[in-house]
């Protein structure tokens, strides 16, 4: 089984910072895109940011220049540094990742959320 676990979320003001954090463990071979999602009160999940395993990044329009996406590939982690934060990045952040376990085919895996609360 694998298991997705995010750290990192909380309370910050403003033009504030967060650090987002997803370890993947349990038994897996490889993994391919990893990714965030968001999904705010009312509203859809949304993609926020993707990674390749050869690092391609690619990132919604509304978070292009103050979110960058990042992943270490020997400690199967990703993470998405949130600088500049605004109001409406205000969300439970979710991590996805496309995993190839240590036998089987490549399934889609889900963390359980953080929250992000950007409020002054």
């Amino acid at each position: 089984q694998v298991q997705l676990v995010e750290s990192g979320g909380g309370l910050v003001q403003p033009g504030g910072s967060l650090r987002l954090s997803c370890a993947a463990s349990g038994s897996i071979f490889s993994i391919d895109t990893m990714g965030w999602y968001r999904q705010a009160p009312g509203k859809q999940r949304e993609l926020v940011a993707l990674i390749t395993s050869g690092g391609s990044t690619n990132y919604a329009d509304s978070v292009k220049g103050r979110f960058t996406i990042s992943r270490d590939n020997a400690k199967n982690t990703v993470y998405l540094q949130m600088n500049s934060l605004k109001p409406e990045d205000t969300a439970v952040y979710y991590c996805n990742a496309e995993v190839w376990p240590s036998s089987g085919y490549r399934s889609d895996y889900w963390g359980q959320g953080t929250q992000v609360t950007v409020s002054s």
